[in-house]
């Protein structure tokens, strides 16, 4: 009953989860610009986190530690350190924007300017984490995420030429515009596979106390949660494509991605936006959130539980609490979110070797993972998504920065 119950709140997770400021935005900036073109990147994007989320459980459940754990044990402090501060840095980038997300939705449906709802959000944020137990925190978030299902209605709703969306799966060129059509691709890859959900999935199957009964459980949380989340982020797409791109609408505030539900669902359609907005940001803040203390207090040796008492884990409580502070400052003084979101996450893509890759040779170590070790197949799709990833941002991201 135990792992049933497991099942169905590890299914909920991966659906409720998936879409946030990241996904949502380059989603609804690359229909609006290059209507279904760009389904392919959202599919392979979401291909390749799925694998890496069920690697980075069935780690956890075979050898009892955590990714970061193993990759200290396998390669060492020093080598550690180095995979910390590139991924801690990108993820810091992209709590900054899913704390600015939160703020956005409640601008957008009160009126006040979002700069004044970042420190009420902040303290939200932490009093969940220093109260809450895992479990609470992961799965409310994720089942208030589930409004984010308004994106799959509206798609329907507007009933776009499917021979067309299938078509879309596969990669072409637009006829102009290359270098903006590639950094939301890369844009789009970096909203998908975030190694920050590696680190968090991992620590959330050690405190489970998974063990290889539950590689079953775990293929099918990844596989099943992480497809229909991607599926939502396509939806999103479509409906931008069908009432953003005809408009002529090149997405500047989010108050324009609202109308891409105001069409098809004109009574309650920018509500929904918002709500889906806040909900999404809030689940990604939080995960975000623990999974920067898990890098840090599991790398340094220190005490970590999420399912402790706060002051039993003091250090690992103060690291959480730190960051949403940090990430807290910028947006005070007015940064925009919608930027830091597109940095971040394109970031994210160039970063994606340093991360990924000592993550494959882990997974390919039978101290490791024993008979449960990677098959080529896990290899071969992870190692293509990255490589793709890596040298569209090294193309994509100096020409848009270029271009202006």
């Amino acid at each position: 009953m135990k792992k049933i119950l497991q099942l169905a709140l590890g299914l909920l997770t991966g659906i409720g989860g998936f879409l946030e400021i990241g996904s949502i935005t380059t989603a609804a900036q690359a229909g609006a610009s290059f209507g279904f073109q760009l389904i392919w990147a959202i599919a392979l994007g979401t291909i390749c986190l799925g694998f890496l989320v069920e690697m980075s459980g069935r780690l956890s459940a075979v050898s009892k530690q955590t990714v970061v754990d193993a990759l200290r044990s396998r390669f060492g402090f020093r080598f550690y350190i180095v995979v910390l501060a590139i991924v801690a840095a990108v993820s810091f980038l992209v709590l900054i924007a899913e704390l600015g997300g939160i703020a956005l939705s409640l601008q957008m449906l009160t009126g006040v300017g979002f700069p004044w709802w970042v420190v009420p959000v902040a303290f939200f944020i932490w009093v969940m984490l220093w109260k809450l137990k895992l479990d609470l925190v992961e799965n409310g978030a994720s089942a208030l995420g589930l409004v984010t299902i308004c994106f799959v209605v509206a798609a329907f709703r507007l009933h776009p030429h499917w021979g067309s969306v299938a078509h879309s799966f596969v990669p072409s060129l637009p006829t102009d515009n290359r270098a903006k059509y590639g950094f939301l691709a890369v844009s789009i890859l970096g909203a998908s596979i975030t190694p920050y959900l590696m680190f968090f999935y991992s620590s959330g199957a050690v405190e489970d106390e998974w063990d290889e009964s539950y590689i079953p459980i775990n293929r099918f949380i990844a596989g099943s949660g992480m497809s229909v989340g991607g599926l939502f982020s396509i939806a999103v797409l479509i409906a931008a494509a069908l009432t953003l791109r005809p408009a002529g609408i090149n997405i500047e505030k989010f108050e324009q991605s609202a109308l891409l539900l105001t069409g098809a669902l004109p009574r309650w359609g920018f509500v929904l936006f918002a709500l889906s907005l806040a909900f999404g940001c809030l689940g990604a803040a939080l995960e975000i959130s623990l999974a920067l203390s898990y890098m840090f207090a599991q790398g340094l040796g220190w005490n970590w539980s999420e399912n402790e008492p706060a002051q039993r884990d003091a250090r690992f409580s103060l690291l959480y609490t730190i960051m949403i502070a940090l990430a807290a400052i910028p947006l005070l003084f007015g940064v925009d979110p919608i930027q830091v979101t597109m940095i971040s996450m394109a970031l994210t893509a160039a970063s994606l070797p340093f991360s990924i890759v000592p993550f494959l040779f882990l997974m390919n170590d039978k101290e490791f993972c024993g008979e449960h070790r990677n098959g080529w197949v896990s290899n071969s799709v992870v190692v293509i998504v990255i490589v793709i990833a890596f040298v569209l941002s090294v193309i994509a991201i100096p020409l848009q920065v270029m271009g202006g």
